[in-house]
């Protein structure tokens, strides 16, 4: 719970560096918390199938938005790039599935110019 937690704590830190473990926890539980939300979602009757999402999915993301986008920036840290990269994204496929590997290296060992190794 705490690899969860912790992207939270730190809302709106873009310095820094985070474990690949803290970022695919952040990862796997929002995924699992939008499903939930869809779902509860669907039952109440606030999915709108047009739009793809529902009220409580919507109030969900906006939440978890900033904290997200700022433990990309830090996992991209720990790697040892640059936190524009996140950036990638928005290029069609490619921007995705290279974000994608990024997020999959391993941390750079020892000290970097974004600071200590959060595994030492």
């Amino acid at each position: 719970m705490d690899w969860y937690l912790e992207p939270l704590e730190k809302y709106a830190v873009f310095t820094g560096r985070a474990r690949r473990k803290e970022y695919w926890t952040f990862v796997l539980c929002n995924t699992l918390l939008a499903f939930v939300l869809a779902f509860i979602d669907g039952l109440m009757g606030t999915y709108n199938a047009e739009i793809g999402i529902g009220v409580l999915g919507s109030i969900f993301a906006l939440a978890v938005l900033i904290p997200s986008f700022a433990v990309g920036v830090r996992r991209l840290h720990d790697s040892g790039k640059s936190g524009f990269l996140m950036l990638i994204v928005f290029v069609p496929v490619i921007g995705a599935i290279a974000l994608l590997i990024l997020m999959v290296l391993d941390s750079e060992p020892g000290e970097n110019k974004h600071g200590p190794n959060p595994k030492a």
